[in-house]
């Protein structure tokens, strides 16, 4: 790689981190905020925010020195999106899960041979509250090495998800789950479009996670909920409240979309 492409894959790299580091903990940042979170040069962070400004896509506060998304950081590429990313209708539903329950929900897709957290709103409720810097947009994962992941393997081709698992396994050092076993594994999570297991991403907790609906997203995702074991987690209520919520989700899409808009008289 040549220094003008690495250099150019740095500045895109910065510009994602910069995005991603918005959420609802955090709705505006200062340059000092992004150089701390990532470890960035200041003078850098700084011209590469007012470039961000300049482009239409943060606010600059100029009292407080603090920037925050605009709307069309919000609508960047929406419109090649299915009608449940376009419409907003995937954010609500993250919304209203994690006000129902009070534990992080996160949006997963499959990148690869990874998963990779697209969004994610942090639980409020106690330990689970706790997750707010491992569950972050952007994390990637092995798929054979968390439950999410291996439940994103199960919407693939069987030739295919056999392949990625030997390369996956091939490639690990030290112990992993036999060959054979992962395979029923993930026929039972094809079967079940669910699965509930280890979180992973290096945080120890399980996740309880179900797939969106094949027919109406264009790549695999799931959406998961984050927690610590405990008495007070029933994880089949959870499975429950997940798939009533995406098939309601789901239906508002179907019955925006056969709506016929007004036409004005002639």
């Amino acid at each position: 790689m040549t220094t003008q492409t690495a250099n150019k894959a740095k500045i895109a790299r910065r510009v994602i981190e910069v995005l991603e580091y918005f959420d609802d903990a955090h709705r505006e940042a200062t340059v000092m905020d992004i150089v701390r979170r990532y470890d960035r040069p200041q003078s850098s962070t700084s011209e590469l925010l007012s470039s961000l400004v300049e482009l239409g896509v943060l606010y600059k506060d100029c009292q407080s020195r603090s920037y925050r998304p605009t709307p069309r950081a919000a609508m960047l590429g929406a419109n090649t999106q299915t009608p449940l990313v376009r419409s907003g209708g995937l954010s609500a539903l993250l919304d209203r899960l994690q006000a129902q329950t009070g534990l992080t929900v996160a949006l997963f897709g499959l990148v690869g041979v990874e998963v990779q957290v697209f969004n994610c709103l942090s639980g409020t409720v106690g330990s689970n509250a706790g997750f707010r810097e491992s569950i972050v947009g952007g994390k990637t994962e092995r798929l054979t090495d968390s439950t999410v992941g291996q439940l994103l393997l199960s919407t693939l081709s069987r030739p295919r998800r056999e392949g990625i698992i030997r390369r996956l396994n091939a490639e690990t050092d030290g112990h992993h789950m036999p060959y054979s076993e992962m395979l029923d594994l993930i026929d039972r999570y094809e079967r079940q479009r669910g699965a509930t297991g280890a979180a992973g991403f290096g945080i120890d907790a399980e996740i309880c996670a179900a797939l969106l609906p094949n027919y109406h997203v264009d790549q695999p995702m799931a959406i998961g909920f984050v927690y610590k074991p405990s008495g007070n987690i029933d994880a089949e209520a959870l499975a429950n409240t997940a798939k009533s919520a995406i098939e309601q989700m789901v239906k508002n899409s179907e019955q925006r979309e056969t709506v016929t808009p007004m036409t004005a008289a002639a």
